[in-house]
């Protein structure tokens, strides 16, 4: 007493899933890949090159070096500026409180120094600013630093 043999009925069922989820995407050719994977590799890399490159374009860069605080109304900055020899620069430098919050701030010129005797042709400069505080600072840090313009005005 054994009930004949069923057919399969997969087809119904392909039908339903396919009714429920959707048809399977089809893949990409293999060239359509290549293409996009190209484009994207390309597309990195530019990126990574405008990346490395921005940074020197500006041609000031600045370093915080260290910090101390003269006492609730004082604070000293310690930093280097490296740019081109003979370029006037401007620096804008702030001392936090505990909070993070500025409690002082000065910007402070650096001036062009002569390439004679520099041990980098007066790339680099060492600067210390003493700052006015409203309150005890815990830390000082240079904020940015810009060309200066020979008009006086900052950038």
């Amino acid at each position: 007493m054994t009930s004949p043999d069923q057919q399969d009925s997969s087809a119904p069922a392909d039908t339903s899933l396919a009714n429920r989820y959707g048809t399977q995407k089809r893949s990409l050719p293999p060239r359509t890949k290549r293409i996009v994977t190209g484009a994207a590799l390309a597309a990195g890399i530019g990126f990574m090159a405008w990346v490395s490159t921005s940074s020197a374009v500006n041609g000031v860069t600045f370093k915080d070096i260290g910090y101390s605080t003269v006492d609730a109304t004082l604070a000293e900055v310690d930093f280097q500026v490296t740019r081109d020899p003979g370029t006037r620069v401007k620096c804008a430098v702030k001392a936090l409180d505990s909070k993070y919050a500025v409690v002082g701030w000065k910007v402070v010129e650096v001036p062009a120094t002569a390439a004679e005797g520099a041990p980098d042709g007066g790339r680099t400069v060492a600067q210390r600013v003493t700052i006015r505080t409203e309150s005890l600072s815990v830390s000082g840090v240079v904020d940015s630093c810009w060309e200066a313009d020979d008009k006086g005005h900052s950038m």
